[in-house]
């Protein structure tokens, strides 16, 4: 993923939420499987390719107090800074691709929503479970394109799952919780088929 800093970068400058698949205006299923896991507002949560989403707008209304947004592009998490304003000083902004994160900390939740798909061969796929597992003590969820989903995004190749792969795929550090199939609905009446699914990390 050593060319996508550059990528991601150029699509945050050129690019308004409006002009991107993934824009929601309510994370409502993210949220859900977040509120699912009964932690406290003071858990520690890490947002995986956040980019300019507005869940951690949510999370920060709802009373949580200990949120990271990681994401490749510094243009991505600059345009969620500029939207909170001073809120932004109550977030953990993190400009990194997630296979060279190094975490110094221990997070609760570990939210994933549209990064993990774009990790094709087993090398990626292996060191982000490792990542997730050495910095996770609690929840995993992610949410993938389906097997009914695209095949690539923002001019990448994808990796599709269904909930038997996704399961799989995680099996030697996770156990799934529960997972669900949606449509994503895009800012330009497109449907995207999703899969999420939340883990709990093996002690």
């Amino acid at each position: 993923m050593s060319h996508s800093k550059e990528h991601w970068n150029n699509i945050y400058i050129k690019k308004q939420p409006a002009d991107v698949s993934w824009t929601q205006d309510v994370p409502q299923t993210s949220l859900d499987f977040i509120h699912s896991f009964n932690i406290s507002k003071s858990s520690a949560i890490i947002d995986i390719g956040g980019g300019d989403s507005k869940l951690v707008d949510f999370l920060l209304a709802e009373g949580y107090t200990n949120i990271s947004v990681l994401d490749i592009s510094e243009k991505a998490l600059q345009k969620a800074k500029d939207r909170l304003g001073s809120k932004a000083d109550q977030v953990s902004w993190i400009v990194s691709d997630v296979l060279e994160f190094i975490p110094d900390r221990e997070y609760v939740v570990w939210h994933d929503r549209a990064a993990f798909h774009f990790l094709t061969t087993s090398r990626q796929i292996e060191r982000y479970l490792s990542i997730a597992k050495q910095a996770l003590k609690g929840f995993l969820t992610i949410g993938t394109f389906s097997e009914n989903g695209p095949e690539k995004c923002s001019g990448l190749t994808i990796k599709q799952y269904s909930e038997s792969q996704l399961q799989r795929t995680l099996s030697k550090g996770f156990t799934k919780i529960r997972c669900l199939t949606e449509d994503h609905v895009t800012p330009f009446n497109t449907v995207q088929n999703f899969l999420f699914c939340s883990f709990k990390v093996n002690a």
